[in-house]
């Protein structure tokens, strides 16, 4: 993919949520609104490349996904009384696609206001969120049973069902009352979450990062903060968002290879962004309550603070980390756990903490699990055993910078002798 694709590709990634979210708050459809939009986006991949971008690039959207809007609705006859419906709402020359420039259409983001839509409490927590990754994320399926570590076929059926039960539920697209915002917000900062992991670090593909995904799940948090001030774990997602990418720049070399977080150069950290992080958790936790995202962040903190790797408050992570793990029974937080065990006990106490995550089926296959087991054993000295583990991640990831990284490390070891006793 050229540099000009690209710029399209993350130009209609970006633009997508706000014209999904303008067609469904004009149709009050939002599976079909998808259909149109989609269309949209497939006309405009097709054509932006050769013909260059259109002066009002989210209007044009707008506007080819409104007259597509309109022909599936006039065409389908069981949508024929949602048409009789708005019609009697909207005067009759709204019926006429909308004018690029039409102020309603290119001044309003109704993006904050579907992905509370999408998390709407009417849908399971599993639903709304694989189904606000594919509406307001822009993953793809694949992308997003991955990061579930569901089969993709399961993902599928899972969006297909929970786009059905918004369409049939006549849920209103507006910004929910402060009681029903509440009962959405954890399934929304979850979302959020997930979009972020996948932008920070692509589960599929040749490209480590994801920056268009990360940079509109910061954006995200930022709108629902400012909306959600008194909000501790909005605060927190955000502090966490904030710490994590501040390290982006240095965390490929100059080939684009992956750098692990204890070789890299600190000098290059965003100074502006780590300080920004470590206020917005510094305030969030007095707050309380204490919750999963503002854990993260005060661990998150602790690297970021730390002026080289060797100066790193283990013990502290560690403590952290005990109490995240009673928070949330999450295997990844387990998995790290047992690293920081590893840092502040020694390898051979966190290869014990390991050994209590083989049984876990949601690790199972999973490359994080080997590549952990792989570092401890490099620890340890004992290379052979590490150069195993290092070779099965490699294996199992479908990340190729994680893929180049960790065959590269099994390499480098392979080739050093192991130490002697």
């Amino acid at each position: 993919m050229n540099t000009a694709d690209r710029r399209v590709e993350d130009l209609l990634r970006e633009l997508a949520p706000q014209v999904l979210g303008v067609l469904t708050r004009r149709f009050g459809d939002f599976s079909t609104a998808e259909d149109a939009v989609q269309e949209a986006l497939l006309a405009a991949a097709t054509q932006w490349p050769g013909e260059g971008l259109p002066d009002n690039p989210r209007g044009w959207l707008i506007q080819v996904a409104y007259r597509r809007m309109i022909e599936l609705v006039r065409g389908e006859a069981a949508r024929r009384r949602r048409e009789d419906l708005a019609a009697r709402r909207e005067p009759e020359d709204r019926w006429t696609a909308a004018g690029v420039d039409d102020q309603l259409t290119a001044d309003r983001d109704d993006t904050l206001v579907l992905l509370f839509l999408c998390c709407h409490p009417a849908l399971s927590p599993a639903s709304a969120i694989a189904l606000t990754l594919r509406a307001v994320g822009g993953l793809s399926t694949a992308e997003i049973a991955q990061a579930f570590l569901v089969p993709e076929a399961t993902m599928a059926q899972r969006i297909s069902r929970a786009k059905q039960r918004i369409r049939t539920s006549g849920i209103p697209f507006r910004m929910p009352d402060a009681a029903d915002r509440e009962r959405r917000l954890g399934a929304v900062l979850h979302v959020l979450y997930l979009i972020f992991t996948e932008g920070h670090t692509a589960s599929v593909g040749a490209d480590l990062r994801r920056v268009d995904l990360s940079e509109e799940a910061v954006r995200l948090t930022r709108a629902l903060h400012a909306l959600l001030p008194e909000e501790s774990e909005v605060a927190g997602l955000l502090a966490l968002m904030l710490l994590t990418d501040a390290r982006a720049a240095a965390r490929t070399g100059p080939s684009g290879e992956l750098i692990s977080l204890a070789d890299q150069d600190r000098g290059r950290w965003d100074a502006g962004a780590i300080a920004e992080g470590v206020a917005l958790v510094t305030r969030a936790l007095p707050r309380g309550p204490v919750g999963p995202y503002q854990l993260q962040a005060a661990i998150a903190a602790l690297h970021d603070e730390a002026a080289t790797a060797e100066e790193t408050d283990w013990p502290q992570i560690l403590a952290l980390y005990e109490v995240l793990e009673r928070h949330s029974a999450n295997p990844v937080v387990s998995l790290n756990r047992a690293v920081a065990t590893a840092m502040v006990h020694g390898p051979a106490a966190g290869l014990d903490a390991l050994a209590a995550l083989d049984a876990d089926p949601r690790l199972a296959g999973h490359h994080r699990l080997h590549a952990a087991r792989a570092h401890l054993y490099e620890m340890t000295g004992d290379h052979e055993r590490a150069v195993t583990h290092y070779r099965a991640a490699a294996g199992l990831t479908t990340s190729r910078p994680e893929q180049h990284y960790l065959t590269m490390r099994a390499a480098r070891l392979a080739a050093r002798p192991t130490p002697g006793p």
